[in-house]
């Protein structure tokens, strides 16, 4: 059976032929993405990119003139998915507190699926200073500091955050979630001899009680988290 892009690739060629190229993109991108995590940007190469897609160097190039490019594309498709993820959780029937807990966690999943080594990203700060790719992420940052208010404003109108608490929180979350970009904060929690899991899971917990009110701590379903 198709899948209604598949129905909708079919209407005419036109269409059918923006749909291969959006598909082929993706490809490359995901490709990319995948080796970008095993081997690292530094040591993956275009010709790398090409053979694992299975597309050749003609049909990469067409696409992307260069690894800087690809490596944009990469970190621009993971911030829309963050985001998307994150909507998801502001939309749900869950309580705030929940739908804190599950924002703050996302944020941190994902920097810690994705922290490569420290000196090799240190060395690519110049593939993203001043590209396309620092407005991608602040776009990305603006539309996670909403969310986040968003969920934090649901919280004190529900009685589940203490208003002045959560004036204090807004900056902190903001501040921890870019401390996690740092591509030495995994290694240094590592030397302290702490996972990421337990550390995140830690920092989570206090955040979460930082911010609820007392009659929310008091409540039968409080203590059930």
């Amino acid at each position: 059976m198709k899948t209604g892009a598949g129905r909708s690739c079919q209407l005419n060629n036109k269409l059918s032929i923006n749909c291969m190229v959006s598909k082929t993109r993706e490809r490359l991108i995901e490709v990319a993405r995948q080796l970008f995590a095993r081997k690292g940007v530094e040591h993956t190469t275009m010709l790398d990119i090409a053979n694992a897609s299975e597309k050749g160097r003609r049909t990469l190039y067409t696409y992307f003139k260069n690894k800087r490019e690809i490596h944009q594309a990469v970190i621009e498709r993971e911030s829309e998915q963050l985001v998307a993820r994150e909507r998801q959780i502001q939309d749900s029937a869950m309580s705030a507190t929940s739908k804190l807990e599950g924002l703050i966690r996302v944020r941190f999943e994902m920097m810690l699926s994705q922290q490569p080594r420290g000196a090799e990203q240190l060395s690519l700060r110049h593939l993203l200073d001043g590209s396309r790719v620092g407005k991608a992420k602040r776009l990305a940052s603006q539309k996670e500091l909403d969310i986040l208010q968003h969920i934090l404003r649901e919280g004190i109108e529900t009685g589940e955050f203490d208003p002045r608490q959560t004036a204090r929180l807004a900056p902190l979350v903001i501040l921890l979630a870019h401390a996690l970009d740092n591509p030495l904060a995994k290694e240094n929690l590592e030397i302290l001899g702490y996972s990421g899991e337990t550390a995140y899971d830690r920092v989570i917990s206090f955040l979460i009680t930082a911010v609820t009110s007392s009659d929310a701590i008091e409540s039968p379903l409080y203590k059930k988290l």
